[in-house]
């Protein structure tokens, strides 16, 4: 295993919302949200309002330079996050995460809490020295995050479309070098 559940889940997340910045944008609305919130599904204060889907949506330029950052501009960054934060440590156990630490308490802003949560994720990711699992998406017309969590360290994509449509150019393009 490279990262905990917990770790993975919160780059997962952070990614996500990172990549609905795309064109087009697919956090735009209420039920955009409630999209992100039953992929990810985070405990504790849910508004479900325009004003925390405002938050979450300016949260994204923050998360993509903080996940694109390098190591030691990376660290800054979480130590930046942790020092704005009221962080209230505390271990617990949800009915399908075993236990893990959150540091904000579940009354916080969604929004300062998908920050932390991936504060969080990346410590484990410096501590470990695997920013490089973090990339902009290979395909040349794609500015995505392509987040590589394989044993193999072989995604290059943010999503199959992606490698699926870089597969058929390479092929054309083999095959067009055949004739």
């Amino acid at each position: 295993m490279l990262f905990t559940d917990d770790t993975a889940e919160g780059l997962r997340a952070a990614v996500w919302l990172v990549n609905s910045a795309e064109d087009p944008d697919t956090l735009d609305s209420l039920d955009d949200e409630g999209t992100f919130l039953s992929a990810f599904p985070y405990n504790g204060r849910l508004d479900r309002d325009e004003e925390e889907l405002a938050s979450l949506r300016a949260l994204r330029p923050r998360l993509r330079a903080m996940l694109l950052a390098p190591r030691d501009e990376m660290a800054a960054h979480v130590n930046a996050a942790l020092g704005e934060s009221n962080l209230a440590p505390q271990l617990v156990r949800h009915v399908n995460a075993d236990w893990h630490l959150h540091a904000v308490a579940d009354e916080q802003p969604l929004a300062e809490r998908v920050l932390i949560e991936t504060t969080m994720a990346l410590i484990d990711v410096i501590r470990a020295d695997e920013g490089s699992r973090i990339s902009v998406c290979d395909d040349d017309t794609c500015n995505a995050l392509a987040l590589d969590l394989s044993r193999n360290r072989s995604k290059r994509y943010c999503s199959a479309t992606c490698a699926n449509r870089n597969a058929v150019a390479a092929y054309r393009a083999r095959r067009a070098g055949d004739d």
